[in-house]
């Protein structure tokens, strides 16, 4: 199981961790702690250090009501922290929802595109025709970060959630897009409100029967201090939980923010799992699902 992207052919047997590198001022749990190129690059650096599978960048938050900024403005942010991340030997992912933005840095050679709109964005869906061997990460929303917590009402979340990113996927191999440069998230505390949360983790092995590894973003969430009444700051134990769950439930990539503890839990977990970390199930849903496609 691989997940194809412009510089690396990720192996996906092994949970990978994906760290956060925000380049906002207004993220709900770190912002303005790296919102300047150095201390950005410097965070990455860290992160590499503290054994990060993939870097993900971003320059706008999408907290809810968090501002909307300028395709010009976001760039402004992420460029420098792009062309420092691609020289430390380990993939880089932009977290961007804008065409332009997107556009610019695949032109830079990032190797994700990780867009909580699902390249829904005019244009979007064509960077991964130009760009032959770009990976993409599909993530399930309503609405957008100023309007999404009053989009909450499901006939059937999991089947709704779904059938959104069965489309989107569909979409993209229409348009000659390997699956292998496919990932998918169900997009936890994105237009869900926290039951929601938990009971799409419940079933989310069921999302692999799409045929496409998943994706899973917990850390310090707010479902996490809503179940256990801790502040943003003090959700290390619940997050490292939630990214052990997510795995547990057929997750192959985790982003995070605590990298180091999150590699150590993954160590610990794998060791009492034993060989394979249940890659042989999970490859085989994928496989199936990926038999069965029309």
């Amino acid at each position: 199981m691989f997940w194809q992207t412009t510089r690396y052919r990720i192996d996906l047997r092994r949970p990978q961790v994906m760290g956060i590198v925000n380049l906002t001022p207004d993220s709900f749990s770190d912002g303005g702690l790296h919102a300047d190129a150095r201390a950005g690059l410097a965070h990455c650096e860290r992160l590499v250090g503290e054994g990060v599978d993939i870097l993900d960048i971003g320059g706008e938050s999408t907290r809810p009501g968090a501002a909307i900024l300028s395709a010009d403005e976001e760039w402004v942010r992420v460029e420098g922290v792009l062309r420092g991340a691609l020289s430390l030997g380990v993939p880089v992912s932009l977290d961007s929802c804008k065409t332009e933005v997107m556009r610019r840095a695949a032109d830079l050679g990032v190797d994700i595109l990780n867009d909580v709109r699902a390249l829904r964005d005019a244009g979007a869906e064509q960077l991964m025709q130009n760009h032959a061997q770009l990976g993409v990460c599909l993530m399930h929303m309503r609405g957008d970060p100023g309007s999404m917590q009053s989009l909450t009402d499901y006939d059937d979340l999991l089947g709704e959630v779904s059938e959104f990113l069965a489309a989107r996927a569909q979409r993209l191999r229409e348009q000659g897009v390997a699956a292998e440069r496919i990932v998918l998230d169900p997009g936890y505390g994105f237009a869900k409100t926290s039951a929601q949360n938990w009971a799409l983790l419940r079933e989310q092995r069921s999302l692999l029967g799409l045929g496409y590894p998943l994706l899973a973003g917990w850390s310090r969430k707010r479902a996490l201090g809503e179940l256990t009444g801790r502040a943003v700051g003090e959700r290390l134990a619940a997050s490292l939980a939630a990214a052990l769950a997510a795995v547990a439930h057929g997750a192959r990539i985790v982003r995070v923010h605590d990298v180091a503890a999150t590699v150590d839990a993954l160590k610990v977990w794998a060791a009492a799992a034993g060989p394979g970390l249940g890659e042989n199930s999970d490859h085989q849903d994928i496989q199936e699902a990926a038999r069965n496609e029309p």
